[in-house]
């Protein structure tokens, strides 16, 4: 689904499908590395779907532009 472009970023070949109703965006960080993904947790099992690395605020942006989202939450 990814690929490292020239510049060493990530760049994505295809969006995940994002259903709204049954999934929230989040941020999923480390609290030891401080690392940080983001990705769609399915609101009635928890489960977590990863969807793209965050290595910086323009990534985050991107993300949010993405899949038109506005508010995110952190998860740890």
């Amino acid at each position: 689904m990814f690929g490292i472009g020239k510049a060493g970023r990530v760049k994505e070949t295809s969006p995940v499908a994002y259903d709204p109703e049954q999934q929230k965006p989040v941020l999923r960080c480390s609290i030891c590395t401080g690392e940080q993904v983001a990705g769609f947790q399915d609101i009635h099992s928890g489960k977590f779907e990863e969807v793209m690395l965050i290595r910086d605020q323009a990534d985050l942006q991107h993300f949010k532009k993405l899949y038109g989202v506005e508010e995110i939450t952190k998860i740890y």
